[in-house]
């Protein structure tokens, strides 16, 4: 499980990762396929302040590279990342125009997909905004992503292509 503010990585396909609770949170996932290796993390707020150190997982501008230097500790290419989010959705109604201070989810989802913009890696699958939650499941021997809404089914939102997936061996 990883819990809000947390990342995990792995190059084992054993490993399931699930993020449970992303209402204006986001679940990253990122996958390098040729290798095998992938993370996920789960991002609580936009930026950090200066005093808020100590946690990069629990905001978008400090999770995105540090998922990714974890994943290249295990032999990632940066050159080789993928992402798949999920999330960001507005879980609170201010009114019938609300303030972009208080869409938290808005916020969450722009800011990683700038710090994934910053770092060259695309995103292959979202599934983000609305007013509704979700789980996201990083799935390591299939090189999956899944997500479901509250109330929903479990759906693919990224699958590896088998021709890219590194075997186990």
């Amino acid at each position: 499980m990883v819990k809000m503010g947390e990342l995990h990585v792995s190059s084992s396909a054993e490993d399931v990762f699930v993020a449970f609770g992303l209402g204006s949170c986001i679940g990253l996932a990122l996958l390098d396929q040729r290798v095998g290796a992938a993370g996920l993390a789960h991002i609580v707020l936009p930026a950090t302040l200066d005093s808020q150190g100590g946690q990069p997982g629990k905001f978008a501008d400090t999770a995105v590279p540090a998922l990714i230097d974890a994943l290249v500790r295990l032999g990632a290419r940066r050159t080789g990342l993928e992402a798949v989010i999920a999330g960001g959705a507005r879980m609170f109604d201010f009114g019938s125009q609300p303030s972009a201070t208080f869409d938290v989810g808005a916020r969450n989802v722009e800011a990683a997909k700038t710090a994934l913009a910053a770092a060259g890696i695309p995103i292959r699958a979202s599934a983000v905004l609305g007013k509704t939650g979700r789980t996201m499941r990083l799935i390591m021997a299939q090189g999956a992503v899944t997500v479901k809404e509250t109330g929903g089914q479990e759906e693919n939102l990224f699958v590896a292509r088998p021709d890219r997936l590194r075997r186990a061996s």
